[in-house]
Order: structure tokens, then sequence, then C-alpha cells
């Protein structure tokens, strides 16, 4: 054994220095906890895999469909607490009650509001999938004289009135 635990070292002369592998990697490490390893292979269960639906159509509807549950939780929490705000407004007749349960109307508002517009959301990004570009663009390039080119025009006015 030389310095380095797990590796043995030579001296072929005495400027190098060289380090030796030893055959087992984990020697060292065993005679150190004072146990044995072995190497055990597990088995590949097979899994079967879901396939994940990568097109963006997948990602728009998901996205929907979760964004549109958290804005029903939302008006849902927020009309159980207008609720409560009212009762004790109504036991204390506290105006800062009173404020809180004009803020709290004012936010479940707000948020039915984000749902209709998630609605037209949606239908915005529907039509803009189905919408398919078709410019077409026809580059014509004449090479000739301003002469060449009145004539050329006069003689198609001609042949079009015909």
């Amino acid at each position: 054994m030389g310095f380095f635990p797990g590796f043995q070292t030579i001296q072929p002369n005495p400027t190098n220095w060289y380090l030796i592998v030893m055959s087992n990697n984990y020697e060292s490490i065993d005679n150190a906890l004072n146990t044995t390893s072995d190497i055990i292979e597990s088995e590949n269960k097979s899994s079967k895999i879901k396939p994940i639906d990568v097109t963006r159509e997948g990602h728009i509807d998901k996205d929907y469909e979760y964004s549109r549950a958290n804005l029903y939780s939302l008006i849902e929490k927020g009309q159980e607490a207008i609720n409560g705000i009212m009762e004790v407004a109504g036991e204390g007749g506290s105006p800062r009650a009173y404020e809180v349960a004009g803020q709290l109307i004012k936010s479940v508002a707000d948020t039915t509001d984000k749902l209709i517009d998630l609605q037209k959301k949606l239908k915005e990004v529907e039509e803009d999938s189905k919408k398919t570009t078709n410019n077409v663009t026809n580059n014509a390039v004449f090479v000739g004289s301003t002469s060449e080119l009145q004539k050329m025009l006069k003689q198609g006015f001609l042949n079009n009135k015909e």
C-alpha cells in the first residue's frame, strides 16, 4: 500500500511516481468499514409508459381546464368568505367589516370576469390554430428599357379591352 488508499504505488525511478488501480475499487471502503461488498444486479421491471400529449392543443386544453378549475375554486371560496364577513358585519355593525365585505364582493366579481375572459381567450386561440396563412408573393422583374416597358403595357391594356 502506498500513500493513497485503494491504490498501489510503484516507483520506476525516483522522479516519477505512478498509481496502479487495485482490482476491487471498493476494497479500501470495505476494509475501512469492516464489511464485504457484493454487486447485485436488479431485474428490469417492465412498466407501461404512458404516451405524453406533446401537441400544442393538448397543452392548451390542459391549461384551460386547470385555469378554469382554479377560478371556480377561487369564486367558491370568495363566496364563502363573503357570507362569513356579512355575518360578522351584521352582528358587530363595524364599518371596517362592511368595507372588507365590499372588497371581497369586488374580488369575486373580478374573478368571474376572468372566467369569462378565459372563455374568450380559448376561443381566440382555437380560431388562430384553425387559420392558415396562404400568402402568395409574386415578384416579377422586367429587364429592358422604359420604352419597351411602355410598349408592353400598351399592348397589354389593348389586349385586355378586347
